[in-house]
């Protein structure tokens, strides 16, 4: 008996790689194409809920250019900036945040996930998936760089 894989094997296996392949941190992509996060999109930005929030609401506001992060911003990102902290204050404002809740709009300095996205999430930072010492900082210590309205 051969050692061998067969085609078929082989077929099998790069089919598998091409759906699972891109690393985690590719993952705010794929999420906007699913209707249990996706909240909204206009010709700069996607909004979605959070797939793991870390509060009772917690939004990405998604930059549709591929930048990777604050780090690659540059000048000529101005307007875009503006437009994601302007599309977060809208979630902010929307009438089912009515009441006593606070909202933080800002960037991780060191994001996880690649692709820009603004952090749209409140303040009560109460969610199962507050887990461990780094989600708690990452959103209340110098590690949250608050946009600039917020």
């Amino acid at each position: 008996m051969s050692k061998r894989k067969s085609d078929a094997t082989v077929s099998n296996e790069n089919t598998k790689k091409s759906k699972t392949s891109g690393h985690w941190s590719q993952g705010l992509l794929s999420s906007v194409d699913d209707p249990n996060y996706f909240v909204k999109s206009d010709d700069m930005v996607n909004v979605i809920k959070d797939k793991y929030p870390k509060a009772k609401y917690h939004y990405l506001v998604i930059a549709k250019e591929n930048i990777s992060s604050l780090k690659s911003v540059t000048i000529k990102h101005a307007a875009l900036l503006k437009h994601m902290e302007d599309v977060g204050l809208e979630i902010v404002n929307d009438k089912k945040h009515k009441g006593n809740i606070e909202f933080k709009i800002g960037y991780h300095a060191e994001p996880s996930m690649s692709r820009l996205h603004l952090h749209v999430i409140s303040d009560d930072m109460v969610s199962d998936f507050l887990k461990t010492k780094k989600h708690w900082n990452s959103f209340t210590s110098e590690f949250f760089l608050r946009s600039q309205g917020r």
